[in-house]
């Protein structure tokens, strides 16, 4: 299958690099505003490169799309217009309209329409999600030192997205309510902030993230009836405990702890053992991207639905605004006249404002 690359910046030249080497697969072209860039990314897969991704739009079968997120509706638009199948990183476009216009041009067109959700594709998520098959509540963080790029969306669109899309698909419930907060660190958009999601079925959901941290860190927590999975999706490592048959039906360390002559030293021993079972698990060391890149083009072979779609993106981005809704209406005054928006460290950022009394 012949494809292209459109966007070969700090994401998209892995695109091109996995595509590239991927069986039954040729990397026919990449296209980049910056030229340089493009001939770069091209002398080394061997491919043609153009700084105009309309030229190759007749030359290839399917597109990958890592565009800056601005050009994701132009680019997206015009591929499917050629009757193209796309696969666009996320997030799916700038704003909610602008998505829905992909999802509904896609669907005119019956063609595959994937989004780089990379993280449904992470092995850690996947043993999560088969662990905890009803969630009664969810925390995400995902930290990160600043990247310079991406510069034209927050850190919603940035990073959260990817945390929103997880929770929304563990829940699998309706999003009833939501809070949040942001902080513009270095000026312009939002670069840290938290959110809390209330779903329909009761379950609630935390998502931290922050792209200008000293360090990175991205995990996984969730907790249901059964038991507390822990994951950390960059290590992949994957842990649950949950309570033993003793604890479940009745026999609560703290009762012992009230019996005349209990040694607290051996009950805090005994703790994680006897009362509470700690299990490990193994998790595949398989690339999430290979991943997602091999399922969209098995998607666009056979015609099946990729396994992130337009749908799921939408629902994402729709969660993503509603999040940023709230922080540009929380109050760090607690008044309608003090100040709102994103919390400005920085005398650049015109987000945070307070309002004339």
């Amino acid at each position: 299958m012949k494809v292209a690359v459109i966007g070969v910046g700090a994401l998209g030249r892995h695109h091109a690099r996995i595509l590239a080497s991927m069986p039954g697969v040729e990397l026919i072209a990449v296209a980049d505003a910056n030229a340089a860039q493009a001939r770069t990314i091209a002398e080394q897969h061997g491919c043609e490169w153009t700084s105009d991704y309309r030229d190759l739009l007749e030359k290839v079968e399917a597109v990958s799309i890592a565009a800056p997120t601005f050009a994701h509706r132009e680019v997206g638009s015009a591929c499917l217009h050629a009757g193209l199948p796309v696969l666009i990183e996320k997030p799916l476009a700038s704003n909610v309209a602008d998505a829905r216009s992909l999802v509904e041009l896609a669907e005119r067109k019956r063609l595959p329409l994937a989004v780089g959700h990379v993280e449904r594709f992470n092995p850690a998520y996947r043993t999560v999600k088969e662990l905890t098959p009803r969630p009664r509540y969810i925390r995400t963080e995902r930290v990160s030192p600043f990247a310079f790029r991406s510069t034209d969306i927050g850190v919603v669109h940035d990073l959260m997205i990817h945390d929103l899309d997880l929770a929304l698909d563990l829940v699998n419930s309706r999003v009833t309510r939501v809070e949040a907060f942001g902080v513009s660190i270095l000026g312009g958009h939002e670069d840290a902030a938290n959110a809390r999601l209330i779903f329909e079925n009761g379950c609630v959901a935390d998502l931290v993230v922050n792209r200008v941290n000293p360090f990175a860190q991205r995990t996984l927590q969730v907790w249901s009836e059964t038991g507390c999975v822990n994951a950390d999706l960059t290590s992949r490592q994957v842990s649950r405990f949950a309570p033993s048959a003793s604890l479940a039906a009745g026999d609560s360390p703290l009762d012992r702890a009230r019996q005349p002559g209990a040694s607290i030293d051996q009950l805090k021993a005994g703790l994680f053992g006897q009362d509470l079972k700690l299990e490990t698990y193994a998790v595949s060391a398989a690339d999430a991207l290979t991943a997602e890149l091999t399922d969209f083009v098995e998607s666009c072979r056979t015609g099946r639905t990729p396994r992130v779609g337009g749908i799921e993106a939408l629902a994402a981005l729709a969660a993503a605004e509603r999040v940023l809704s709230c922080i540009a209406r929380h109050q760090w005054d607690g008044t309608a006249n003090g100040l709102t928006g994103p919390l400005a460290w920085c005398a650049q950022a015109p987000n945070a404002v307070r309002k004339a009394a």
